[in-house]
Order: C-alpha cells, then structure tokens, then sequence
C-alpha cells in the first residue's frame, strides 16, 4: 500500500511550464488549478520523499503568486491567476503553510529554505490577523473559507444584519457559490480558524527563533495567547463540555470536527480536555465505525455515507486529531485512531485498487461523494501513519521505496 501511495504521488507531479510554475511540483491533482488547503497537508507525507516528491516547489508557487500585502489566495488557475477575488469573504484558506514548512523542515532541516520562506509566512499572517481577527479575539470564516465546504455554519435563523462584507455585482466569482449569502461572513466567529490562527502564531514564533527574527517571537506569542483567553472565554460552553462557532455574538450549538484544532493549537486548558475528549469517543457522536466523522451523527442533516463533510472520513482532519491528541499526551488514543483509520483506507485499497478522497463514517467503503486516486492529501494514511504508528521501526525500509 505504501508502494501505491507513493507511485500514486508521483504520478500527480506536475510538470513545470510557463512562466508562472517554473519547477516541477507535486500536485492534488483535483483540477488543473492549485489549491493551498490541500498542499499544505500534501506536505504531511511528501516530507518523507522529498528527493522523488517536490513539495516545496508546490509551496513556493504559493510564495510566488503572493500580492504585496500578504494575500494568498486559496486557488489559483493554471495561468497563476486567483480563482477566488480579493475581496470575497472566502478568497483564504486555513493558514497552514507555517505548518507545512515545519513539516519540511522537521525532517530536512533545511534552515536556508526557512530563512528564505519566513518573510512570505509572516506577510501572509499578518494579512489575515488584519483581515479576518475582530475585536473579541476571533477570526471569522464561513464553510468553503474553512476547508469544510458543506458543513452548516450559520445559525438557525440567521439574517443580515447589514454589517457584513458586501460584495459588488462586478465581482465575478469562480461559479455560482451561494454560501449561505454573501452577507453571512463577519459575523460568524470560527473556532477552527482561530484555532489554526493560534497555531499558525505559535508555529511562526518557533521560526522566528530558528532564523534569528527573535524581535518577532514575542509578539506572535501575545497572538497565540490572546487567542487562547477569547476561545475559552467566548466559545466554551461548560455544561456541554465542548467549543461552539458564535454567530452575531452568540454560542452555536452545532459540533463539526474543525472544534479539535484546538488540541493541536495548544488551546485547551487541562481540566477541559477530557469532557472535549468524550465528545471525540462518543460512538453516538464522533467515534463512528470509522472515527473521526467530520459531522457527528447525533446532529440533523448526518450523513451515514459521508456527504462529503456531513459526515465523510477525511484524511487532513483526522490527522489533526491525531497530532492535537499527541501534543496533549494521549499517546495510546493518538495510535489508536491511527491505526483504526489507517485499517479502513488499507481495507477499501484491497477492494478498489485505489484511496479516495475521503471515507463513510459508518462503513469502511470509500465517501459519497468522493474522487479516487486522491494523492492528495489521503496518501498521508498509508505513508505518515505507516511511519508514524503503524511500523515506526521500518524506517530504513520505507526510505529505500522508490
């Protein structure tokens, strides 16, 4: 299976061409666009090849296409135009590309790439603190902003309160994306977003140290902590032992997978992880036949087969949880859930000869609906967790495949 993942991979690599992707790259190979969400996490499992996979020229095209002020957008087309317009509340993705060159450079310790890539990292931060972090400490997004396209975010019965971003007629947008309407943007305070934002901080805080721009540490820092004091002030609720989205101000009593960034961020405090905890374990919940269903299935609108995050299996945010759950010390859980995922993807592979862009939450068959030979970000199961959790003593082994 490895050996598949991995000729898989190579297979999505894209050669260079044009004057905008000058090197070849490695690709989701979704469309013929590029897509930041997904070559972020392509660089979970790329960091073990990276002489066969080239990953970081897929990042770089990223850094290339950066405007002055920071702004990435979340896709760009086959030309390097941006597939998403400035101005649209949704035009970013997750700020993951700290992460992703962590990942790099935990495994090639490549300090010259980091010092080269850090002034890129910090623009695009800065950009998205200006832009999507409000008074209250929060970020907000909306569902396609998220990564999560289809998962409900809004309140029941919301409105336009005429504060939101207002888009222009002459903004022409990639297709006809509805959202929940373009007035629902401000007013929905993410905790995944935040949570990735913290992150995002506390990652830019270690490079900042690795590239001698200590001066920038502290602050990024006071980020990651002002936004640990409004998540926990602001999105907790007590009585339910989990975080919530707010909207116009209020708690949204609806669970998705994006509430545990806040383990791998380093947000929960001691005492709040185990009620969070029982939520991830709850077979009526998250904890399906195959863990970690992106929409718990104690909520309406659940989808058994997945529905594509109404439920679907996906390899990015069950990775997450797999790291937030380490960074806490739950090792065994952390190995558990790696190796329950890691047994459906192996399973489908044997049926159907290839991974697919996600799974059904309560069978071990491939998402409905789903694309198959996603490596993409799916290949992070049979190569990241087999050296991770699954053979972490076969690392010569995994090393010489080829």
């Amino acid at each position: 299976m490895y050996r598949a993942a991995l000729a898989s991979a190579r297979r999505h690599i894209r050669p260079a061409g044009g004057p905008v992707f000058r090197q070849p790259f490695l690709d989701a190979a979704f469309s013929k666009n590029i897509f930041l969400w997904d070559t972020c996490f392509i660089a979970c499992y790329a960091k073990y090849h990276q002489d066969q996979l080239p990953i970081a020229s897929a990042l770089d095209n990223f850094y290339a296409l950066q405007d002055a002020d920071g702004w990435i957008c979340r896709e760009y087309d086959e030309h390097g135009r941006p597939v998403w317009p400035k101005a649209h509340p949704v035009s970013v993705n997750p700020p993951l590309l700290a992460f992703a060159e962590l990942e790099l450079f935990d495994q090639g310790r490549d300090l010259a790439r980091l010092r080269r890539v850090y002034p890129a990292l910090k623009r695009n931060f800065d950009y998205l603190t200006g832009y999507l972090r409000r008074d209250d400490g929060l970020c907000f997004n909306d569902a396609l902003g998220s990564g999560m396209d289809n998962i409900p975010r809004h309140p029941e019965g919301w409105w336009d309160d005429g504060r939101g971003i207002a888009l222009g007629r002459d903004i022409a947008l990639p297709f006809d994306y509805k959202g929940l309407d373009p007035a629902w943007n401000v007013q929905g305070r993410a905790v995944d977003t935040s949570a990735q934002m913290a992150l995002c901080a506390g990652q830019l805080a270690r490079i900042a140290g690795l590239v001698g721009r200590e001066d920038d540490a502290a602050g990024l820092l006071r980020f990651h902590a002002g936004t640990r004091r409004a998540l926990n002030t602001l999105c907790w609720h007590e009585e339910d032992g989990f975080y919530y989205d707010l909207g116009y101000g209020r708690q949204i009593r609806r669970k998705h997978v994006g509430m545990f960034w806040t383990l791998m961020a380093g947000l929960v405090p001691p005492e709040r992880v185990a009620p969070l905890l029982r939520h991830l374990l709850d077979p009526a919940s998250f904890w399906r036949t195959v863990p970690v269903a992106s929409f718990p299935a104690d909520q309406p609108g659940f989808r058994p087969d997945g529905g594509y995050w109404l439920g679907g299996v996906w390899a990015p945010t069950n990775y997450m949880v797999i790291r937030g759950l380490q960074r806490y010390g739950q090792h065994t859980l952390a190995t558990t859930l790696a190796r329950r995922y890691y047994a459906c993807v192996a399973e489908v592979w044997r049926r159907t000869g290839t991974f697919w862009e996600n799974y059904a939450p309560d069978a071990v068959q491939p998402g409905q609906p789903a694309k198959p030979d996603f490596c993409g970000w799916s290949a992070i199961a049979p190569i990241t967790l087999a050296r991770e959790y699954i053979a972490p003593d076969r690392k010569a082994i995994f090393d010489a495949i080829r």
